[in-house]
């Protein structure tokens, strides 16, 4: 360990990029055509640490289901989380450190195929007009989301 205190002797000239020699096949997970999914049931703290894993090439996914640690099913699908979903519903707590959180990021995957059954019974019985505007809404808020995943707003 050094005894140099203070700022750096000498500023990089450049910043470091993960991969920059690397090729990445676009049809591998985290390619452009396959990327990762999304990061849910986890609090604001662990969800920083798992991004910071993806920017910065340390992340890797699961290959098949790991053990949760609550029913000992194989039901864990996302990586770095130690609890099924439904045990970390069920408890209330975050799937990957398991403390008690009043905000969990992201939403399940059967909220969104629940939503997404409500909205294609609503385009289904709805008249012809009033389809075109509601699947018109769905592609902004579509293209506004996937725009702030990639450039999120300032927060102040």
């Amino acid at each position: 360990m050094s005894s140099r205190r203070g700022p750096p002797k000498h500023q990089n000239s450049y910043a470091w990029k993960p991969n920059a020699g690397v090729k990445i096949n676009e049809k591998e997970v985290g390619g452009k055509l396959r990327p990762y999914s999304e990061i849910t049931g986890v609090c604001p703290r662990c969800r920083e640490q798992i991004d910071w894993k993806r920017r910065y090439g340390k992340y890797k996914p699961l290959t098949e289901p790991a053990k949760c640690q609550l029913c000992t099913k194989r039901n864990v699908r996302q990586a770095y989380h130690n609890l099924c979903s439904g045990c970390a519903k069920e408890q209330k707590v975050c799937a990957k450190c398991r403390c008690h959180v009043d905000q969990i990021v992201g939403r399940d995957s059967a909220d969104v195929e629940e939503e997404q059954k409500m909205l294609e019974e609503a385009i289904k019985n709805a008249r012809e007009r009033d389809r075109r505007t509601l699947l018109r809404a769905v592609s902004v808020q579509l293209r506004l989301l996937h725009c702030f995943q990639f450039f999120p707003p300032n927060c102040e």
